[in-house]
């Protein structure tokens, strides 16, 4: 069992706890998410614009790879790299936070990766688009833990789910609208606009960031586990470079040592961390929180369904543009099904948590996360558009519920002092999982793909999304492992 201070406990001075018959002369105080409203609103386009980063290169892809002159998979590498930084900075972010303060670090993360955008959109090979986008990865990788972090600190425990929500909502549009905007921005004009939008955007998020944002921190910090944060992001490294190695183009015995090479060297980097992680006071990521059973099940569901999800645009794209010859805007505006599948659900899921408790959602939901990704099989070059848009529409809706539900499991019993960790390590596992998500799906493709024609890559299509949907499906069990736990309330008189 973790330590009894761990885990949540009822405040007596709680107001939603007090009686209500207090004195009507008493003025009523408004409550915490108006409050932090306009803290909210910034944590809401810094999570729009990372979104809107992290897939308005989907579309691109092609159209990229022909102006650097590489394959499109090849491309791979330009998508991994960059979340695969958010992953590996993503630990920092609690020591930055208490050594600089919240305020800082958010303004600094948003330069950041405005300057890694500007360096995108003059890039002239694929390698220093690869570099750029680490740059970019580096800022991104405080935008979301610290955002979410502030927002357990700010939001009232029965107004966070809500709040999450509405973040969530943007993050989405942004991940919808990428793709979009990708896909129009190639088509009429260049596509290293694509990357040059975020400076402006960036230049509002740090005039914003000075007067919303809350300046959290300790008086006095704790010294960083460098050794902590080196193992984990060696062995992190390694494990993707093996999957981009299998996925390459080398064949042969040298070919298989270097993958087995990378493998071996990234598991004892992560067995070592997780032998120095127990013995260090303040380490890179508290694994004790994995004691915790809703948060390890919430890391390891996330693990296993991004898995499985998360290559899943890059899949739809190549498929619609090379598979069935689509233009990239007409590529791009496949995915609005999906924003408004996701958005048609939003307003549901705090009541649906509530009533039917993560564990029967989640377990449901995941299944049905799975049956949708292997019916994309039955797509052909020949189905009408409406019925790509329906399969889209369905795919959006049980995806945002899955991605709300999944994020927010990993706080409901926790207590505040561990929203830090526990926000860095739930970022964490979701980028990890993402590039290596989308290293899998590529490596799928590029197994069944055996022409580079159109055909080809329809038939690499099918199977690599029933692939993915089985891998999914392993998540279902578990998030079967949750007892019942209920979403908090989110006022005195919710049902």
């Amino acid at each position: 069992m973790p330590p009894h201070d761990v885990i949540a406990t009822p405040d007596p001075t709680d107001v939603h706890a007090l009686p209500t018959d207090r004195p009507a002369l008493a003025p009523a105080e408004p409550s915490s998410k108006a409050r932090y409203r306009g803290l909210i609103w910034l944590v809401s386009a810094a999570f729009f614009m990372q979104a809107l980063d992290s897939t308005i290169i989907n579309t691109a892809v092609p159209a990229i790879a022909g102006a650097l002159d590489v394959t499109p998979l090849s491309m791979r590498t330009a998508l991994t790299s960059y979340v695969l930084t958010l992953a590996i900075f993503i630990p920092m972010s609690p020591w930055l936070c208490d050594r600089f303060g919240t305020r800082r670090v958010f303004g600094g993360a948003i330069l950041v990766f405005a300057l890694g955008s500007l360096l995108c959109g003059v890039a002239q090979s694929l390698p220093q688009l690869v570099a750029s986008r680490i740059v970019q990865g580096l800022g991104g990788a405080a935008l979301m833990p610290v955002g979410r972090y502030v927002l357990v600190r700010s939001i009232d425990r029965r107004e966070f789910v809500s709040s999450m929500t509405t973040v969530a909502t943007f993050g989405l549009l942004g991940s919808v609208f990428g793709p979009l905007l990708g896909g129009a921005l190639v088509e009429f004009t260049n596509w290293r606009l694509i990357f040059l939008i975020n400076v402006p955007v960036g230049i509002v998020g740090l005039l914003l960031n000075r007067r919303e944002m809350p300046d959290y921190r300790l008086d006095r910090a704790h010294r960083f586990d460098t050794l902590g944060f080196l193992l984990f992001a060696g062995a992190s490294a390694l494990c993707l470079m093996a999957a981009e190695t299998l996925g390459g183009d080398g064949a042969g015995a040298g070919h298989g040592l270097a993958v087995a090479g990378y493998a071996l060297g990234g598991v004892a980097l992560a067995s070592l961390y997780v032998r120095h992680s127990r013995r260090t006071e303040f380490p890179v990521s508290d694994l004790s929180l994995l004691k915790v059973r809703s948060v390890w099940v919430s890391l390891a569901g996330n693990l296993f369904t991004r898995l499985g999800v998360s290559g899943m645009y890059l899949l739809l794209v190549l498929f619609l543009q090379i598979g069935c010859g689509w233009s990239p805007l007409a590529a791009g505006l496949m995915m609005v099904p999906q924003a408004i599948g996701s958005i048609s659900v939003k307003p549901f899921i705090d009541r649906l948590l509530t009533y039917f408790g993560y564990r029967r959602l989640l377990l449901g939901n995941t299944i049905a996360v799975s049956v949708v990704l292997c019916s994309f099989a039955l797509l052909t070059p020949d189905s009408p558009p409406w019925v790509i848009v329906a399969f889209v529409y369905v795919y959006g809706a049980v995806m945002s519920l899955q991605y709300t539900s999944m994020n927010t499991l990993a706080y409901v019993d926790l207590d505040v002092k561990y929203a830090s960790m526990a926000s860095s390590m739930a970022s964490t596992a979701q980028y990890l999982s993402m590039s290596f998500g989308i290293a899998l799906a590529s490596l799928l493709m590029g197994g069944f793909l055996g022409t580079h024609n159109a055909q080809g890559y329809v038939w690499a299509f099918r199977w690599s999304v029933i692939v993915l949907g089985m891998i999914t499906l392993a998540a279902s069990w578990i998030f079967g492992q949750l007892r019942e736990t209920r979403a908090p309330k989110t006022t005195e008189t919710a049902p």
